[in-house]
């Protein structure tokens, strides 16, 4: 199901938990999406954590950021291949444009975002 293009997203300052039940529902529903696929156990992760956090805080009413327990939520992990966390989806649209693998500088990820703004 594509999204409705024109749609303002909604004005949130925080990454919103998804799970693989309301996946489909949330990159819908938003027309630019982040979704950053992490787990507890992971270093990396925790590093690109403050970065996402900081990024839906600068973003607020243009991207709408997520985060996604790869433990927790297999049927996106397989939908997606994901082989590696951090991984950073990229959604616009409802569809698939991007990804970001591994922990990268913030200036690495607002380069792939702005493509999509």
């Amino acid at each position: 199901m594509e999204a409705t293009k024109g749609i303002m997203p909604e004005k949130t300052e925080h990454p919103i938990t998804i799970t693989d039940s309301d996946f489909e529902s949330f990159i819908s529903k938003h027309p630019v999406v982040l979704v950053d696929c992490w787990a507890p156990w992971c270093g990396p992760c925790r590093m690109v954590s403050p970065i996402v956090d900081a990024l839906a805080k600068e973003y607020s009413g243009r991207v709408t950021f997520g985060k996604l327990n790869t433990d927790e939520n297999p049927a996106v992990v397989t939908r997606f291949g994901i082989m590696a966390i951090p991984t950073l989806l990229v959604l616009k649209n409802g569809k698939h444009v991007d990804s970001i693998v591994g922990a990268v500088p913030k200036a690495r990820i607002e380069s792939v975002l702005t493509k999509y703004l």
